[in-house]
């Protein structure tokens, strides 16, 4: 069965030259994604340097010491900009030790305070309240189930009045290449929003747009994004 397993691993990046196949100790295989080497690149931003503009457009509605903590956060340029601005009470986290090794040079340069760690969003458990909760692009690269867990514990660890901005990827237009093998929690349209009817919607987007990454040609992806308030 284990030959089976690693036949099947070969295979997939044979045909996928965003793939990489890495071994282990134990001679395992494990799929890597294309922006993991990115992130070791200290002159290359995989997706963006910019905040995203939704993060933008509602932080007003949080103040500088606002618990806030940005999931799946990649290089961090969310968490980073916040941090600029004078929030002093900024966490984040992701999978990739890279990139959140990429972001602690950079807080180390500014001299930033971000409390940023390696965490999987799958088993993370909250041992506090946040003000703000937010995760751009990350959710659908786990289980359905696992998503919608965390996002009802993050609900019950958000403090009255307190924000969520969550962006995930939908099945309205296919994965593409550079994601498809780990896009595997793909949302239906409209799905998100359900979890928040109970909440405040602040504001509801579905909508497909164009993507580039370096070394990846253009191609489109369909993505629901949501801002909600938790009431009193």
């Amino acid at each position: 069965m284990r030959d089976t397993f690693v036949h099947t691993l070969i295979g997939l990046a044979k045909k996928n030259k965003n793939i990489e196949l890495l071994t282990g100790d134990l001679g395992f295989g494990v799929l890597k994604p294309f922006w993991e080497e990115a992130y070791q690149d200290k002159d290359i931003t995989v997706f963006s340097s910019e905040p995203n503009a939704t993060l933008k457009e509602f932080e007003h509605l949080i103040n500088r010491r606002s618990g806030i903590i940005d999931v799946g956060c990649g290089e961090g340029q969310n968490a980073f900009y916040l941090a600029k601005q004078g929030y002093c009470n900024v966490e984040a986290f992701d999978m990739s030790e890279h990139g959140i090794a990429k972001l602690q040079r950079k807080c180390q340069r500014d001299n930033l305070k971000i409390n940023a760690f390696t965490a999987d969003l799958t088993v993370f458990q909250f041992e506090k309240e946040y003000d703000m909760v937010m995760s751009f692009g990350t959710l659908h690269f786990v289980h359905k189930t696992d998503w919608k867990a965390f996002i009802n514990r993050a609900k019950m660890h958000t403090n009255a009045g307190g924000i969520h901005i969550m962006q995930i990827f939908t099945d309205a237009v296919p994965a593409s290449k550079d994601i498809a093998p780990f896009a595997v929690g793909l949302a239906k349209d409209g799905e998100i929003k359900e979890l928040y009817d109970d909440w405040e919607i602040l504001q509801f987007k579905s909508y497909v747009f164009e993507d580039e990454h370096p070394g990846v040609p253009k191609h489109l992806h369909a993505s629901n994004k949501i801002v909600a308030r938790k009431l009193p």
